[in-house]
């Protein structure tokens, strides 16, 4: 994996974080204190956009909740990666997200363009 690919990773993650904050969610950590699989998925998601340019914020999500589901995880009121089988909030279609989850999948795709040229 490229140095660019994984820096433009870590500042989506980082963006995500900031934004779960703002809507007084403080369950992301920092791209250093991240789990594997969290920081896999940010890449997973920069490689889509990277190869999927006109892809919009629905297939940004459309793609990680593949990712998601492929690994086994479910959909839960509680995001627990912990739990057996791992659960998410976010595992349903994209226009059934709340707005401010549906904007940080604008967020990831804007990030994406702006720095992956």
């Amino acid at each position: 994996m490229t140095t660019e690919i994984n820096t433009v990773a870590k500042m989506c993650h980082e963006a995500n974080k900031v934004w779960c904050e703002l809507h007084r969610d403080f369950s992301q950590p920092a791209w250093e204190d991240a789990p594997e699989w969290q920081k896999e998925s940010a890449i997973n998601g920069v490689l889509f956009h990277r190869d999927n340019p006109d892809a919009g914020d629905d297939a940004s999500h459309n793609n990680w909740m593949k990712e998601k589901v492929d690994a086994g995880w479910v959909y839960g009121e509680i995001k627990d990666p912990d739990a057996t089988p791992p659960t998410h909030p976010c595992i349903v279609p994209f226009g059934e997200l709340p707005h401010f989850q549906r904007k940080k999948d604008s967020i990831f795709r804007a990030i994406c363009h702006a720095l992956g040229d």
